[in-house]
């Protein structure tokens, strides 16, 4: 029926109490400047990864690019745990990005296992960069929940919503 929100557009992430504090808030700026940085380290890291284990050279520019993803990701998700306060009232595991907290902890978890290994000498370099591309795995699925969620949220959000019938490009108006 025109003029209905679909089901799919239904999803409220925010009260609206809750979008106000968050629109307020200036740790929803700091998170959006760390995800991207975040992500730029991981591509960066990633490429340094890579580069060794095909080459067999930079072992010392990936270990020490792994050290700054994990250093960055702590950053942001020690800041998310106070965004998630002021716009929640919880530091962690608010139902509406409970899953997400809970794969962040995994993600946190293979992290500082990289950093146990690297720092106690406990793994050779070949399962050393085994660790990290696992622990890069798990942080490129927590990505990819935040950023479904957040998508979801923006089509739900009555101030960025279309409820109005899409008009195809180079149609007539």
């Amino acid at each position: 029926m025109k003029g209905e929100i679909p089901k799919s557009a239904r999803f409220e992430l925010y009260t609206p109490e809750q979008r106000v504090r968050r629109d307020n808030t200036r740790w929803t700026l700091v998170q959006g400047i760390l995800a991207p940085l975040q992500f730029l380290v991981f591509a960066v890291s990633l490429g340094l990864i890579v580069r060794y284990l095909w080459t067999g050279e930079g072992l010392l520019a990936a270990d020490i690019s792994i050290i700054v993803k994990t250093l960055v990701l702590y950053t942001i998700m020690v800041t998310g745990a106070i965004w998630e306060k002021v716009v929640f009232g919880r530091y962690l595991f608010a139902p509406a990005f409970f899953w997400e907290d809970v794969f962040s902890m995994a993600v946190l978890a293979l992290h500082t296992a990289y950093l146990i290994a690297t720092f106690g000498g406990l793994l050779a370099p070949a399962p050393l960069m085994a660790l990290a591309l696992a622990a890069y795995g798990a942080y490129v699925i927590n990505a990819a929940q935040f950023v479904w969620k957040l998508r979801m949220a923006r089509l739900s959000d009555p101030r960025t919503r279309r409820d109005a019938a899409v008009v195809p490009a180079g149609a007539a108006t």
